[in-house]
């Protein structure tokens, strides 16, 4: 290996480089000529006029859709047949503020005129007049003459009769008119909306000097301009644009050059499908060529100057980073000299070097890591077998962390967890160690960190040792109980497997672990009388009793308080028969049914303060309802009981509430879906969003609409997928992954489905002819 290549290649590549910008600059350059200018001005005309375009046809569409909707409501509907005088005030005020609808600032509307002939009314900002009376009833009549029902027309301001519209003092006004009713040969009236030309030729802004913006009718008359002294001229009466040759109009959009009075003109316009107009920009490109050659010139002097600067800079700072490169290069070579032998150069050996560091780095936190669970896992083991002494507990607690776990835990106790059998299930024995290591990451996951210890696995038995802060002996005993139940159930949930788990006497010192180790692994014992899936205390083998879980039906609970929330009374008096029907099946003492009964009771109180039901909404206090509860002990008395004093009142609230609250869930939901279409969105989410009952809201949803939430979804994007098609030049590709189709063969299978034919023959059948 040369010692000089690596200085070799760093000067090279330096120069090299310093020919980059060079060729920027000379880019840029050519970008200033009279060429690249006209090109760069051609297309800011083009955004411009499209964005024009987009701006003020959305608000035309914002117009026309709503006077669409102000007529074809009922109220406008039924005041087509009827004659209206003063004494039709209430229903004159309900037409008024139907017609406030379109005033705003956004639209730029400032009067709406409906005018009914046959009835003899008019009614517009001023107030309800006889048609007959109407000082410009003849326009109104011709205007009802044309051949379209919806049309946009540019009149006279005081063509119509509107003084809101005059007293803007603009002489022209664009006037959008419907014949009424829309739907039918027979027409009645009219209804118009006026926008003042001035106020659209507000929006029109030539972000380019030297440029005249205009928007053109079908007639080429000028329907906006900045100017309101040429808004209604012709574009062949205007100076000097009037030389363009109107033919070279022809398509949806263009460019085309041509000289006015001996000036190179370049002429942009966009004609917009909705109305016809066209959205028109001239511009004199003689202002921008001018100084094309001088700033070329000035180009090459910088780019000359710069080159100089790039060689200086490249010779000086290529010395100055080498330097180091070669010592760190050296430190390497004289250590590792093998490294060297194959030719590479100076950063090929450093690189190497670093990844071999990192690499040990890695290997070294992984074996650091492994050592110190294992050193924890055998602390632990020793802990529970009664291995070491108090100050050896004491040490090693400190030195792993878990000082600062226990000390403040004033109960503890030791949880010993077995799997009961392996027969008829579909593990192994094989599977044991894996299946004990999978319930203890449940048991982490389940108890908070600063609750446990971290449980180890000693002779196919889970042991973890639980600990409780300020807790009274009941306490922690409900406490370790649910807990050992919690377990349990998410074992058979998760694994399906059933698992029995004895609970040693609460102790307060960790010192007593050992012990209590022993008396978990005692109570495991009397699985052979009590049977599988057992929690077995050890404290009750002290007294001669034994523990078992007892069932209680929480699904049906579940449904029970879901159907009360629907307010369907027939379903929650079924399931609460049901319900007493399960608890009942079981023996047990009457003690025992009490709970249950208290149980139930506890779930329905906190449906109603959930809900925010009173308790004098119930007509009852609570202390009241669990002293009535207790004294009753006749299953029939207390069926009658839940549903008279319970049930039913909540049901009655909730029934109350239901119509406004349903249609308030649904509307939020079709929010969710018309904002977040594009992408995974399950009910599940919009349940917990909307913190409701994933079931619940699929029955209010489904009540609402008449179809389930992945109908309405798989709809919606049909009809977006449909809009994609027409409206925009999207591949069907893109739109199936807009849609969260896996491929598109599934996005076009779907859309065949639904509509008899694919993508490409929807897009050529109805979609925009290209221009």
């Amino acid at each position: 290996m040369k010692k000089s290549s690596l200085y070799t290649n760093m000067i090279l590549f330096g120069f090299a480089i310093s020919i980059f910008p060079i060729l920027t600059l000379g880019f840029f350059s050519y970008m200033k000529s009279s060429d690249a200018i006209q090109s760069h001005v051609n297309r800011s005309n083009i955004q411009m006029m499209n964005r024009m375009n987009g701006n003020m046809e959305q608000v035309l569409r914002t117009v026309d859709y709503t006077l669409n909707y102000i007529v074809n409501t009922n109220k406008v509907q039924d005041a087509l047949f009827r004659t209206l005088t003063y004494t039709d005030f209430q229903l004159y005020n309900q037409l008024k503020e139907e017609l406030n609808l379109l005033q705003s600032p956004d639209t730029y509307v400032t009067d709406v005129i409906l005018a009914n002939p046959a009835s003899n009314w008019v009614i517009n900002n001023r107030g309800l007049f006889a048609f007959d009376e109407y000082k410009t009833a003849a326009s109104l009549l011709a205007l009802m003459e044309g051949e379209h029902s919806t049309r946009w027309l540019l009149l006279d301001t005081g063509e119509l009769g509107s003084s809101d519209t005059e007293s803007y003092g603009c002489p022209k006004t664009v006037v959008l008119v419907k014949k009424m009713p829309l739907h039918t040969l027979n027409k009645r009236g009219v209804a118009l909306a006026t926008i003042p030309s001035c106020s659209l030729g507000a929006m029109l802004d030539a972000s380019i000097e030297a440029s005249e913006v205009m928007v053109l009718d079908a007639q080429y008359r000028i329907v906006a301009h900045p100017d309101p002294a040429k808004i209604g001229a012709r574009l062949s009466d205007t100076g000097s644009i009037a030389e363009v040759d109107l033919d070279q109009f022809g398509g949806a959009s263009g460019q085309f050059e041509t000289n006015v009075g001996g000036e190179p003109i370049s002429v942009t316009y966009v004609r917009s499908d909705f109305n016809g107009w066209t959205y028109a920009s001239f511009t004199e490109m003689s202002e921008f060529t001018k100084e094309a050659r001088s700033i070329g010139w000035f180009t090459a002097y910088v780019c000359l100057l710069i080159l100089c600067v790039c060689i200086l800079f490249v010779w000086f700072g290529s010395r100055k980073v080498y330097s180091p490169i070669r010592a760190i290069f050296r430190s390497i070579a004289d250590r590792l000299p093998e490294l060297t032998a194959s030719k590479k150069n100076e950063l090929q050996v450093i690189d190497e070097h670093i990844r071999e560091l990192f690499d040990s780095n890695d290997k070294l936190r992984h074996e650091l890591h492994q050592s110190s669970l294992q050193m924890r896992t055998f602390f632990l083991h020793e802990l529970f077998q009664g291995q070491l002494g108090a100050a050896d507990i004491e040490e090693k607690l400190e030195r792993f962390g878990y000082r600062e776990t226990v000390r403040g835990w004033n109960r503890l106790a030791v949880l010993t967890l077995q799997i009961d059998i392996l027969v008829e299930t579909r593990y192994e024995q094989k599977d044991l160690d894996l299946l004990l290591f999978a319930a203890g990451n449940i048991m982490e996951e389940m108890v908070p960190k600063a609750d446990r210890l971290p449980p180890v696995i000693l002779d196919q038995t889970l042991v973890a040792l639980v600990g409780g802060t300020d807790m009274s002996p009941e306490r922690f005993d409900e406490y370790i109980y649910k807990l050992t139940e919690a377990v349990q159930q998410n074992l058979r949930r998760y694994l399906d497997l059933d698992v029995s788990i004895g609970i040693s006497l609460p102790f307060a010192s960790v010192h007593r672990a050992s012990r209590g180790y022993q008396e978990g692994l005692e109570a495991l014992k009397h699985r052979m009388k009590l049977g599988k899936g057992v929690i077995v205390p050890y404290s009750s083998l002290n007294s001669g009793k034994h523990t078992q879980v007892y069932f209680y039906p929480t699904q049906i609970e579940n449904q029970l308080i879901d159907a009360i929330k629907l307010a369907d009374e027939e379903l929650a008096s079924q399931l609460l028969k049901q319900w007493l029907a399960e608890v009942f099946r079981k023996d047990r003492t009457p003690h025992e049914y009490q709970i249950s009964l208290i149980r139930l009771l506890n779930g329905l109180m906190v449906v109603a303060q959930e809900a925010g039901i009173g308790l004098e909404q119930l007509d009852a206090q609570e202390r009241s309802l669990y002293e009535e509860l207790l004294q009753l002990y006749v299953s029939s008395e207390i069926e009658n009981w839940y549903n008279t004093r319970i049930i039913g009142r909540l049901i009655r609230v909730f029934q109350d509430r239901q119509a406004s609250q349903y249609q308030n869930i649904s509307e939020r939901i079709i929010e969710i879906i018309r904002a977040e279409f594009d992408r995974d969105i399950t009910l599940e989410e919009c349940a917990s969003r909307l913190h409701y009952n994933v079931f619940y809201l699929s029955s209010v949803f489904k009540k609402e609409t008449d179809m389930s939430f992945s109908d309405y979804l798989s709809q919606y994007r049909l009809t977006m997928s449909k809009k994609w098609l027409v409206e925009t030049d999207m591949s069907v590709k893109d739109i199936a992954e807009r849609l969260t189709y896996t491929n598109p063969q599934n996005f076009i299978r779907s859309f065949k489905k639904q509509e008899d034919m694919t993508p490409g023959q929807y897009r050529a059948k109805y979609g925009k002819p290209d221009a």
